[in-house]
């Protein structure tokens, strides 16, 4: 099934085939499932191909695929093709081409990185050092096009740690006005490293530094101290108190050190507080049925909605449905849910079926979402899979219309994909 809907223009079949394929040893194959969309010029699928290729050995060839889109101009190539080169021996190579693109956030992350490999992290710092603007008073820290100064310092910093400079490092990124990038604080991660612990916890003390005092906690819980993790967080006068996200991650850290009847307290004094937040019930729900008191989560839930004023909207009620289902049986979440004025919704639909799913009666499940099959298909195809009916998967998820022609392009590149 899924060679024959490759063969009709899904990407996303072709690429698993291509990948069950190589995996057989049968590369040639696999080629030519994936030649079509590259044939587009649809930098994706380029980038697909070339993935594979290395994988199975055939480097140059690799290189060769990137190296042409690069030279035709694709903004994307010459990150992929100098990472490329970088991983099989071409370093100095990649990095000499990387230089004269410094002033672009992507490329200069290319460069330290490839820097590192080709043993030229002095030559990276002093470009970058070159590039920082003592007179520079943006209100933000992405008012420049290309390299911003946060970056910038995050980069510098990681070449100069990597020249044990740790110092320098550390000066650098207190220069930032955005501490946390995805989640991570580069500065925590650098102290963490490198044992600096007081250090980490005066940068946790301050304000909005979350991701520090995230850090300096998990370093403590990995060294065994686990009532000095805890304090990190406080209780009573703590960021935990102050901040719903502090006091989630004081609540896991209980929690995984069996200490749920704790973990459960901070959480509903934050629910009291932030009692309009569903993330913060639904965190606590969870909690509950984890620790195996379903009954008390009920109870918060159902004063906290006499509290909103009983409206009983169906944001707060879903998340009942696992903790009554573990008091009173999936029977009983199941009548109640659809009881309820929005339960003859699609949205409800979703959350009755995964109850049932989660029981074991999947044949149940399939038959609810069925009665909002187009807003549901996703999980109703993933029911039915589940059955082993994987036609009737396939057309629940097959497009209203066919997938456009794969149309050949004289272009290199393209943005767009092919359908």
């Amino acid at each position: 099934m899924v060679e024959l809907q490759a063969g009709r223009g899904e990407w996303f079949c072709a690429l698993a085939w291509a990948r069950v394929l190589g995996e057989q040893g049968r590369e040639a194959d696999a080629s030519e499932v994936l030649a079509p969309y590259v044939a587009t010029g649809w930098w994706t699928a380029v980038v697909a191909a070339a993935e594979l290729l290395e994988g199975w050995g055939r480097i140059d060839e690799a290189i060769e695929i990137t190296r042409i889109r690069m030279e035709a101009g694709h903004p994307m190539a010459l990150e992929a093709y100098t990472r490329l080169l970088a991983r099989h021996g071409r370093a100095e190579e990649a990095f000499d081409l990387l230089v004269p693109h410094v002033d672009d956030g992507v490329l200069a992350t290319a460069l330290v990185d490839v820097a590192s490999v080709a043993g030229r992290d002095e030559e990276a710092a002093a470009l970058l050092v070159g590039r920082i603007r003592a007179d520079h008073c943006c209100d933000g820290p992405w008012c420049c096009r290309g390299l911003d100064p946060d970056t910038l310092l995050g980069l510098l910093a990681t070449t100069r740690e990597r020249q044990g400079c740790i110092d320098e490092a550390i000066a650098l990124l207190h220069r930032r006005q955005i501490t946390s990038v995805n989640s991570r604080d580069q500065l925590a991660d650098l102290l963490a490293r490198h044992g600096r612990i007081e250090e980490l916890r005066a940068y946790a003390a301050l304000d909005g530094h979350e991701e520090a005092l995230q850090r300096l906690a998990e370093l403590l819980e990995e060294g065994d101290d686990l009532e000095g993790a805890i304090a990190v967080y406080g209780q009573a006068d703590g960021p935990a108190a102050r901040n719903p996200n502090s006091a989630y991650e004081l609540a896991q850290l209980l929690a995984r050190h069996g200490r749920g009847g704790e973990a459960i307290a901070v959480m509903r004094a934050q629910a009291d507080a932030h009692h309009s937040d569903d993330w913060i019930l639904h965190a606590l729900s969870e909690l509950c049925l984890d620790q195996g008191c379903p009954a008390d989560g009920l109870a918060h839930l159902d004063a906290l909605d006499a509290r909103r004023g009983g409206g009983g909207e169906w944001e707060l009620f879903w998340m009942r449905l696992p903790l009554i289902a573990a008091c009173g049986g999936v029977d009983e979440g199941v009548e109640q849910a659809r009881a309820h004025p929005e339960g003859n919704t699609w949205y409800a639909a979703k959350h009755i079926a995964r109850l049932l799913a989660g029981a074991g009666r999947t044949e149940e499940a399939v038959a609810v979402l069925q009665q909002h099959d187009r807003r549901n298909s996703h999980d109703l195809a993933h029911h039915l899979v589940d059955l082993g009916r994987v036609e009737e998967a396939m057309a629940v998820l097959q497009h209203i219309s066919p997938p456009s022609p794969l149309v050949p392009t004289a272009r290199l590149w393209s943005e767009e994909p092919p359908f």
